[in-house]
């Protein structure tokens, strides 16, 4: 039922594509590897030599924290102290990545159809998904979609879920990606997966608007300078693979003592195994090349990683430059991170009308995602 002062906007026709026309990024303070290594996780990890090596080889300059551990650590923090933390942390978090991507969209509230979060590091009810809406001020009649658990690759079917209704319906819709990675810092171990881990991960929100592409003003900006928002990105096709044979290899696992994530040193090896096949499919179905894109937005789930993506798809180094850049800066935030990958991708340049770019993400399951984008016209 919509209530009343609140007409329900006119649609688009179905049918038009749905485009990306907004992101918005918010993390917490920044803290840098070199102090969370000297100050806290030195000790932590009993000045293992392998951890030493892990945090110096992670790729990662600094990280943002809404639990800085050299203050507050939640080592032991029970599940539900963890919990609580995050129905204070993640709504204000989320809140301020979705106000900046409907600012850079142009877009008011009242025009969002659908509110999609995806977070694996929280649950609270009413979640972020409702105290968003809320706070923004968005229709009592917007819908709802959560995302959960489902890691790392989470913003790739966020996406394809957003893009469906927006197509479906003609009416602009957001998805948010909030992830809390570090309340879930995990008690002394000397398990090298756990180092790999707390080496690797930090918090970020970041969202992005999803309109239909006719309702995009033709004076949108298709190739601006560095450092500019960036064109607008039509959503083409998505694509995921699954080999639940190697489910083992990657997990997040919830706890007494919060989530516990493992993360097998054969992930890379599975990768490699799928990712150049359910690449070259999604493209050629859409009549892409692989040496066609000229944007990649590869999740830097660790520097093995993007390694192994760039050998198997034959990429050139410069191809994963905003990939290492976000790794570097924020390290890996679970299903925000290939959002903060593409917003990267978008204000370097070179995306020109008509360019086409790939996302990919990869999680438990194993489990890769990819999605083909295209910068409209050309």
């Amino acid at each position: 039922m919509v209530s009343p002062g609140h007409p329900t906007p006119p649609p688009a026709p179905a049918g038009a594509a749905p485009v990306i026309t907004g992101i918005g990024v918010a993390v917490p303070e920044p803290i840098s590897q070199d102090r969370l290594w000297e100050d806290f996780f030195r000790e932590h990890f009993a000045d293992s030599r392998l951890a030493r090596r892990i945090f110096a080889s992670a790729g990662v300059t600094r990280r943002h924290t809404v639990v800085n551990p050299l203050t507050e650590p939640p080592t032991h923090w029970t599940t539900a102290e963890r919990m609580s933390r995050y129905a204070v942390e993640a709504p204000p978090l989320g809140r301020r990545a979705v106000a900046a991507a409907l600012e850079a969209a142009d877009l008011d509230a009242d025009a969002v159809g659908l509110l999609a979060v995806a977070s694996c590091t929280g649950y609270d009810t009413p979640g972020p998904d409702i105290r968003v809406a809320a706070s923004l001020g968005l229709r009592p009649d917007t819908r709802r979609l959560l995302v959960g658990h489902m890691g790392c690759y989470a913003a790739l079917p966020g996406l394809g879920s957003v893009s469906d209704y927006v197509l479906a319906r003609g009416r602009a819709a957001v998805l948010l990606c909030a992830e809390l990675t570090s309340l879930h810092l995990q008690p002394p171990t000397t398990d090298p997966q756990q180092v790999v881990t707390h080496a690797l991960f930090g918090d970020a929100a970041v969202a992005v608007v999803v309109r239909p592409g006719d309702s995009v003003p033709d004076d949108a900006p298709v190739a601006p300078a560095p450092g500019a928002a960036g064109p607008p990105l039509e959503v083409v096709d998505l694509a995921s693979h699954t080999d639940a044979g190697t489910g083992e290899h990657m997990t997040w696992r919830i706890t007494d003592l919060g989530f516990r994530m493992g993360l097998a040193p054969e992930v890379p090896d599975v990768l490699a195994k799928h990712v150049r096949p359910v690449v070259e499919d999604l493209l050629a179905r859409n009549g892409v090349a692989l040496r066609d894109p000229v944007g990649w937005a590869v999740h830097p789930g660790g520097p093995r990683i993007l390694d192994t993506v760039r050998d198997e798809l034959g990429l050139p180094e410069s191809a994963l430059a905003s990939s290492r850049a976000v790794l570097n800066d924020y390290g890996n935030c679970s299903s925000a991170t290939v959002l903060l990958v593409l917003d990267h991708l978008r204000r370097r340049g070179g995306l020109v009308p008509g360019a086409h770019a790939v996302a990919l993400a990869f999680g438990p399951g194993l489990t890769l995602w990819a999605a083909l984008l295209r910068v409209p016209g050309g």
